[in-house]
Order: C-alpha cells, then structure tokens, then sequence
C-alpha cells in the first residue's frame, strides 16, 4: 500500500512541476486601483487552489465543531430518558411491593 500511495505522490509532483513549467507565462491583475499584479499562470492557478483547500478545510471544521455540539446534545437526552426509563421501573417495582402478590390476583 504504502508503494502505490508513493507512486501516487510522484506522479501528482511531477504534473505539478511539469505543469509550472509548460506556464510561465506573466498574466497581470488588476481590480480599479486597489491592486495591479503580475504573477505566471501557474502561480495564479495554484493560489486559487490552495484558497479552495483553506476555505474547505474551514468548513469542515466548522461542521465538526456543530456535529460535536448535536451528538453533545443526543447524549445528554439519552441520558436524561434511561434516567426516566430507571426511575419508572424502580416506581414499579415499589408499588408491586405496596400491594404485595395477593392483590396480583
């Protein structure tokens, strides 16, 4: 496994610089006056990729954070019913014991 994980790794180097390589071309940005930049492509392609990667790794974050807190929140009420379930079986319990086994019948 751990040979095809290294392959796998090669070869996604090697289209990345490769890649970086066949694009060196200078494109400039520019937005009103706020910026004006020259970059190569590939530099413009790979921040836009690794601004992808952040921002999902921010959401995924996120969305554990809220999935914490819910099973938090399902633990808790299955707490608080087996609390329930326990204190009616133990009120049950005593009645039968009140009334004894002859008033079963």
């Amino acid at each position: 496994m751990k040979v095809i994980y290294t392959v796998i790794v090669v070869l996604v180097v090697l289209f990345v610089i490769t890649f970086s390589l066949e694009n060196t071309l200078s494109i400039r940005l520019k937005y009103y006056d706020f910026f004006n930049v020259t970059a190569p492509t590939y530099m413009l392609i790979f921040i836009a990729f690794l601004s992808g990667v952040i921002f999902t790794g921010f959401m995924g974050i996120v969305e554990r954070f809220r999935l914490t807190r819910t099973i938090s929140k399902l633990n808790r009420t299955i707490r608080e019913l087996r609390r329930e379930v326990r204190d009616s079986k133990k009120e049950v319990l005593s009645e039968e014991e009140i009334r004894g086994p002859a008033e079963d019948q």
